[in-house]
């Protein structure tokens, strides 16, 4: 796109060069098996173009969060097994504990042109999050001879870390991915050039998650619809009792902020008017439990919201109907749990069952409830950043 003012991979001339690719191989691992590889079949594009082009392509990427340095269960060797599966190319997996050690530097120093280095784990490096990143940002420029960098890693575009920013005052030259670019071409024209109605759905547990985002899509949009744990603090602004749903009450006086907000905008504000509630959170999530559903300034004090009720489905359901642009981040209640996904499905379906709506998920937990709900193929685009598409 234009507006990203940022060469595209394809602007590159790369053939017998180095590239640095920062991709987002954050995958969800269970038991040190992935449980979905999305995150790497949406880098295959930028990865196949650089092997057909003859680069000899560096991947580094974060997995989890390690809290104390290197952490075997955070190793990138399952993805970039899964990747040498998927490209049809040499793949090297470079494990070293401080990310740009003598294995990365063999590797790299050994490889023909198309081949692929996987680094291990940038999140080893401590350095990766914290003002001392640049040493780290120099180590990975040195392994590329300080040549060409290219960013892929929309999920994490939104922070300035050493191997998404830091790196790129060490390169000569850098260009964008086309995961990148579709990213900001889908999510930027349906927020700043929609086709009306524009519906924006919220979701998802905390309301200081999605400050700046409420209000920014309150004067965008058409219609805010806003469900999930966050509409519990929506609910207590309006003086309702909510009894043991989750609640930031440093956010109530926001809250009602918005809600006037709305109402000065001449912006339909929706919050829920029933709730499906349980005596406590399911444990494990996808345990058996009992529910009951009531109205929404009806809740008992030793209860809490766990999923909209279907009265909020169904109104949700009918504004979602009226759209031709939808965009989605967080889910309507405890998808992961059969008795708290009703109302996620229904919200979805009335979506994806609308012929001719651009619909966009913002990743994170709604791409996982899409995914998991078998509704992933029904949408327009599927974000792979959570945080990342909120900024955006």
């Amino acid at each position: 796109m234009s507006k990203l003012n940022k060469k595209n991979v394809e602007d590159l001339q790369v053939k017998g060069r180095k590239v640095l690719v920062r991709v987002d191989f954050n995958v969800p691992m269970k038991d040190g098996k992935i449980t979905n590889d999305n995150r790497i079949q949406a880098a295959l594009p930028t990865i196949n173009k650089l092997v057909e082009n003859g680069a000899k392509i560096v991947l580094c990427s974060h997995l989890g969060k390690p809290k104390n340095g290197p952490e075997e269960k955070f190793s990138l060797k399952a993805a970039a097994e899964r990747l040498a599966e998927l490209v049809n190319t040499k793949v090297v997996f470079a494990k070293d504990d401080t990310v740009v050690g003598e294995n990365a530097k063999k590797a790299v120093a050994e490889m023909k042109d198309g081949e692929i280095v996987v680094l291990e784990n940038t999140r080893f490096r401590g350095a990766e999050e914290t003002k001392n990143g640049e040493a780290f940002a120099k180590e990975l420029a040195d392994l590329v001879d300080d040549d060409v960098f290219v960013m892929d890693a929309f999920g994490s575009a939104h922070r300035a870390h050493a191997s998404t920013a830091g790196v790129t005052k060490f390169v000569k030259e850098t260009a964008v991915g086309y995961l990148m670019n579709k990213e900001i071409e889908f999510l930027g024209n349906a927020v700043e050039n929609p086709v009306r109605p524009f519906v924006a759905i919220l979701g998802g547990a905390k309301v200081a998650d999605k400050l700046n985002v409420i209000s920014n899509l309150l004067e965008k949009c058409d219609t805010l619809i806003i469900g999930g744990g966050m509409a519990y603090t929506f609910l207590k602004a309006k003086g309702y009792e909510v009894g043991t749903s989750l609640v930031d009450n440093e956010k109530i006086d926001y809250c009602k902020e918005m809600i006037e907000k709305a109402e000065k905008l001449g912006k339909k504000l929706l919050l829920p008017i029933d709730t499906t509630i349980a005596k406590e959170f399911p444990d494990p999530i996808d345990a058996e439990i009992e529910v009951s559903v009531v109205d929404a300034d009806k809740i008992p004090a030793d209860m809490m919201g766990l999923d909209i009720g279907p009265k909020t489905m169904a109104l949700f359901a009918d504004a979602a109907k009226s759209a031709k642009t939808v965009v989605w981040n967080g889910p309507m209640g405890v998808f992961e749990n059969p008795d708290f996904q009703a109302g996620t499905i229904g919200v979805m379906d009335a979506i994806v069952k609308q012929p001719g709506v651009k619909s966009i998920i913002g990743g994170g937990d709604s791409a996982a409830a899409a995914i998991n709900l078998g509704r992933a193929d029904k949408f327009s685009w599927i974000s792979t950043g959570g945080g990342a598409s909120m900024e955006l």
